[in-house]
């Protein structure tokens, strides 16, 4: 899900008095922070609503449910009149279509009867704080931008994991078949390995059948903790990186959309770098000649003066 505000970008011929005012209210920042609030105070009830002392204040607890959902409501409906008639590019942004969802699924029928699923969706509104916090919306939008590079590290341990857990069945599963009984055992305590823990435990174990297993688990952790863990963390750290760049790209230029799919994203990025980059080209020499004209202006010969007069 991409980390991005969703603001609209209405062209003028779609746009009204009334879509200016939704557009206005829906970006100022008391309208920000008064939405905030109100999502605080949804996890706050439904924090005191686990409290069996509070009980009798289930009617208060339930008629401030009602207010939070009217408030959601007419969020999501101030914020899809900003699009003026293009309502639906309010949905090409990964946090409307979150928000969206959310605040309609309190709606569904039928779900009122589970309140198990009902309180997973009112917890869900919590996420939507994401929306408001650039900081977390960066850390999201790396987080979606590194599956594809997780996956493939993911693909990576599995198949480290899976050699060395039956490596492992091989050499430990007659001695300590608890540990290393059969592969699901093996990788199981592989697993657990992974936090380091259990290390000095299982080379005490190696130690007492051959010495040479000490190689087995420190050929191990150097793969695996150290290696493979480095991999990912560069892998989310790039992808941070992104995601910031992206971020700047979106408040120095709102609404910048080079390839016309409205979002922002890394073609946006770059395009809107190269235009910048061009416009620093463009500053440098006009720079260069306005100094040239100031030491004309000096008494210094024009170039083209001294031609001739050679």
């Amino acid at each position: 899900m991409p980390a991005q505000r969703g603001g609209p970008s209405t062209p003028p011929s779609h746009r009204s008095g009334w879509t200016d005012r939704c557009d206005r209210l829906a970006r100022s920042r008391p309208f920000e922070i008064a939405i905030v609030v109100v999502i605080l105070a949804n996890g706050i009830v439904l924090g005191l609503e686990t409290y069996d002392d509070l009980s009798p204040a289930g009617t208060a607890l339930h008629a401030l449910e009602l207010f939070f959902r009217a408030v959601f409501v007419v969020e999501i409906a101030v914020r899809l009149a900003a699009y003026g008639r293009r309502p639906q590019d309010f949905f090409r942004h990964g946090w409307n279509v979150f928000d969206f969802v959310v605040i309609a699924a309190i709606f569904i029928p039928g779900l009122h009867g589970d309140p198990a699923l009902l309180r997973v969706v009112r917890v869900a509104r919590m996420v939507r704080l994401v929306r408001f916090s650039p900081g977390l919306r960066t850390i999201v939008s790396a987080l979606w931008r590194s599956l594809p590079g997780v996956t493939g590290f993911l693909a990576l341990a599995v198949v480290t994991l899976y050699v060395y857990g039956m490596a492992g069945w091989l050499i430990f599963g007659n001695r300590y078949p608890e540990e290393y009984g059969d592969i699901g055992r093996s990788l199981l305590t592989l697993f657990v390995l992974l936090s380091l823990e259990t290390l000095p435990d299982l080379i005490q174990q190696g130690m007492a059948i051959s010495p040479w297993t000490l190689l087995y688990y420190v050929s191990y952790v150097v793969i695996t903790v150290n290696l493979l863990l480095n991999i990912l963390i560069a892998v989310i750290v790039n992808s941070m990186e992104e995601a910031r760049r992206l971020e700047m790209t979106e408040r120095l230029a709102p609404g910048y959309d080079e390839d016309g799919d409205g979002v922002p994203d890394e073609v946006d990025r770059i395009a809107l770098t190269q235009r910048l980059d061009d416009l620093r080209a463009v500053i440098t020499e006009l720079e260069r000649e306005l100094r040239i004209d100031r030491d004309d202006g000096h008494g210094r010969p024009h170039r083209d003066n001294a031609r001739i007069r050679r």
